[in-house]
């Protein structure tokens, strides 16, 4: 469970539509709408350079986050942002209300750990991520930060999957709520680097060719000197 805070402050809007929202992120605002927890839907806008701020942690994803509107407080998690396509701003944010009994779904981040001592890496290996986060379901007080798999023990040609990961009590993969036989998925393997490997094949045949040569040359040349020659 986290213990991080994020707070961000927000106004109720009732100009909506494509011109209100144009104007809105003219005047560095950003157009947002909270949604869910049995209550009606409230369109918003907030501050953009404060919520980009936020947006730049990686936590903030993962996180319940108490949104400020007027003289009320909202327990939300942000459920989807929108980005200007061409600028580097903000174009919209959905926010979905958390209830204490209520289990939510969401994406947390993986953190890998001890790549630095696996065994592998020092005999050339690379680590390959076939996953960032994982999609998780739990009650809003078990909501992890982050999800940490150790692979300080990773050997060559080796691969951890998802019921590798370690979770907290209260926290379960979406992956596996049918079970995990063909939804065990992997997260992180360790191998040689492709290239590497192709330059070492190719390196072995340059040699076997070249030793090849020599060994015809040295025998064409045995058989020159060993056949009868004419009258001198």
């Amino acid at each position: 469970m986290s213990t991080m805070v994020f707070e961000l402050e927000a106004d109720v809007r009732a100009d909506v539509g494509k011109g209100a929202s144009r104007r809105l992120r003219h005047a560095s605002k950003v157009p947002a709408v909270i949604y869910g927890g049995g209550e009606k839907p409230i369109t918003l806008t907030l501050d953009h350079n404060k919520t980009m701020h936020a947006l730049s942690n990686e936590a903030f994803y993962s996180h319940i986050l108490t949104l400020k509107v007027g003289k009320t407080t909202e327990k939300v998690i942000v459920k989807d942002v929108q980005r200007d396509p061409a600028k580097p701003r903000l174009a919209h944010i959905d926010f979905l209300r958390v209830r204490a009994d209520q289990k939510l779904t969401m994406n947390v981040p993986l953190h890998f750990v001890g790549e630095e001592n696996a065994p592998g890496t020092k005999e050339g290996g690379v680590f390959s991520h076939t996953m960032s986060d994982v999609e998780i379901s739990c009650l809003p007080g078990d909501l992890p930060e982050f999800i940490e798999l150790d692979v300080s023990n990773m050997v060559l040609d080796q691969i951890l999957h998802l019921s590798d990961l370690k979770l907290s009590k209260g926290v379960e993969l979406t992956a596996f709520a049918h079970g995990t036989e063909g939804h065990d998925h992997p997260v992180v393997s360790l191998h040689i680097p492709r290239i590497i490997e192709e330059e070492v094949v190719e390196a072995v045949a340059e040699e076997t060719e070249v030793t090849e040569g020599t060994e015809a040359g040295a025998t064409e040349e045995a058989a020159t000197d060993a056949a009868p020659k004419g009258n001198e």
